[in-house]
C-alpha cells in the first residue's frame, strides 16, 4: 500500500514544489516560459493518455476479438463529456483571458484562477487513482512501475503548472504565502480524486477498460480546451510546440522503460 501512498502523493509534491517557485521568482513570468510550460504539460498529457490509459484499456477488452476498442471509445466519450459538464458548471478563469467561464459569479478573479487549474487537475487525479486500481486488481496488466511511471510523469508536469499559477496570484496582488497555499489547493484534487477512484474501481473491476478511457478522455478534454490554446497565442512561436514534443517524450519514455 505503501507504493499507492506515493504514488498518488508524488503529483500533489510536484504541484507544491511548483508553487513555491513564488518565493524565488519576482515579478509575473515572461510569456515564452509559460507557453512553454504550458506545452511541456500537453506533451505529457497526451502520451500519458495514450500508453498509460488508452493502450491498457484495449488491451484489456482483448476477449472482445474485434469489438476490443468499444469500451475505450465508449470510455473516452464520457470522460470528454463529463469534463465539458464540469466546464460549465463551475466558474473558472484561464490564464491571460480577459472574460471568465462557466455559470455567471461574483468570486474574485485570482478565485477563479485557482478553481481553472483545480479543474484539470481533476482528469489528472483521476488518471493515476485508475491506473493504480488497476495495478491493485491484477486484471488490467498494469504493473507497479507502470503506474509509478504516469505518476512520476504527471509530478514532472505538475511543477511547471503549481508555478503557473502561483506566480499570476502574486501579480494579482496576494501575498507569497498566500499565492503558494492557492498553488497547493488546486492540486489537493489529484490525491483526492485518486483516492476515490481506487475505491469506485475496486467495486466494479470488469469496468476497469471504461474507467481507463475514461480518465484519458477528461485529461484530452483539457489538453486541447485550455492547454493547446494557451500555447498557441499571442506572436508567433515555435516554443510551445518543441515543449509539448520534449514533454510527450519524456512521458513516453518513462512508460516504456518503466512500464
Amino acid at each position: 500500500m505503501s507504493d499507492v501512498f506515493w504514488g498518488l502523493f508524488i503529483p500533489f509534491l510536484g504541484t507544491s514544489l511548483g508553487a513555491a517557485c513564488v518565493f524565488f521568482m519576482r515579478g509575473e513570468m515572461n510569456r515564452s516560459v509559460q507557453r512553454g510550460l504550458t506545452g511541456f504539460a500537453a506533451g505529457v498529457m497526451v502520451a500519458a493518455s495514450v500508453w498509460s490509459l488508452l493502450i491498457p484499456a484495449i488491451e484489456e477488452s482483448e476477449p472482445l476479438g474485434k469489438m476490443a476498442f468499444l469500451p475505450a471509445t465508449i470510455g473516452f466519450g464520457v470522460g470528454i463529456l463529463f469534463l465539458l459538464l464540469l466546464d460549465r458548471v463551475i466558474p473558472h478563469l484561464h490564464m491571460n483571458a480577459k472574460k471568465a467561464e462557466g455559470p455567471k459569479s461574483h468570486l474574485e478573479r485570482t478565485t477563479m484562477l485557482v478553481l481553472a487549474v483545480t479543474l484539470h487537475n481533476i482528469p489528472e487525479g483521476m488518471a493515476v487513482g485508475v491506473v493504480y486500481a488497476g495495478f491493485l486488481s491484477g486484471h488490467a496488466g498494469i504493473t507497479a512501475a507502470a503506474a509509478m511511471a504516469l505518476s512520476l510523469g504527471i509530478a514532472i508536469q505538475n511543477f511547471p503548472e503549481g508555478a503557473i499559477i502561483s506566480m499570476p496570484l502574486k501579480s494579482a496582488g496576494m501575498g507569497s504565502w498566500k499565492s503558494f497555499i492557492g498553488g497547493v489547493l488546486s492540486g489537493i484534487v489529484e490525491p483526492i480524486g485518486g483516492t476515490l477512484t481506487i475505491l469506485v474501481t475496486a467495486m466494479v473491476v470488469p469496468m476497469m477498460p471504461y474507467f481507463l478511457s475514461f480518465a484519458a478522455g477528461a485529461m484530452l478534454y483539457v489538453v486541447v480546451e485550455e492547454l493547446i490554446p494557451e500555447m498557441s497565442e499571442g506572436e508567433h512561436s515555435d516554443i510551445g510546440v518543441l515543449s509539448f514534443a520534449v514533454g510527450f517524450m519524456i512521458m513516453m519514455a518513462l512508460d516504456v522503460a518503466l512500464g
